[in-house]
């Protein structure tokens, strides 16, 4: 039996994708979950219009996510952190502070897109990264300072 995948489905296909099953797969598995319709043409119209659809929508977040990047690659962050010898901080600034930091900035990013490879430990200047999109990353400028 052939149908049209709605959604994409592990180890069978990709959204839009025309695939042949066996009958029983589709009956019992497929269809009732909605995700494939059975290979007519008038649900081959439909799943091209779905598809324009997503992609449409792929594409204005996707430009969104640009605009939102352009803005967070100006802003600079100052955080204010305790300090012992050699400019180590008594504890760490980790994503939790950074997403706080630019939510007072007027930028709302979750903390979990904020990309650090570990958390900053030192005063000073860091650079870190912003995934906003799975296409767009932003780089954010942060400044450590004693306080």
């Amino acid at each position: 039996m052939e149908v049209i995948l709605r959604e994409d489905v592990k180890d069978l296909g990709a959204a839009g994708a025309l695939v042949k099953v066996k009958p029983g797969y589709a009956r019992n598995y497929l269809l009732p979950r909605g995700l494939a319709y059975e290979a007519t043409e008038g649900n081959k119209r439909r799943i091209e219009n779905e598809r324009r659809a997503r992609t449409a929508k792929a594409a204005a977040e996707k430009g969104e996510a640009q605009a939102l990047a352009a803005k967070l690659a100006t802003a600079h962050l100052k955080l204010k952190a305790k300090a012992g010898d050699g400019d180590r901080l008594f504890g760490s600034i980790t994503t939790a502070d950074l997403a706080e930091a630019l939510q007072k900035a007027g930028f709302s990013v979750d903390k979990r897109r904020i990309e650090l490879e570990h958390p900053i430990k030192s005063l000073g200047f860091h650079s870190i990264s912003v995934r906003i999109h799975q296409d767009v990353t932003a780089e954010v400028k942060v400044t450590v300072e004693q306080e």
